[in-house]
């Protein structure tokens, strides 16, 4: 089965989840200190939101060092 791309989608009118990784390194103020994920996503925020969906994004958020992230 090939893999599809947002592309190959029929997006207009429905309801999308894209679950999208902004798991980003921090610096000790939680300011982001390299923001390449999030600029790498923009192309398929941007394409999904001209396609005329009510679009939905999701991200995790990574345990740092194997601590709980602060609330």
């Amino acid at each position: 089965m090939a893999k599809l791309s947002i592309a190959d989608l029929d997006l207009a009118g429905k309801r999308v989840l894209v679950r999208v990784d902004f798991n980003v390194p921090l610096n000790e103020r939680l300011e982001v200190t390299d923001d390449t994920r999030i600029r790498a996503a923009l192309p398929t925020i941007r394409y999904a939101q001209g396609k005329g969906p009510r679009c939905c994004w999701c991200r995790t958020w990574a345990v740092p060092k194997g601590r709980p992230c602060p609330p």
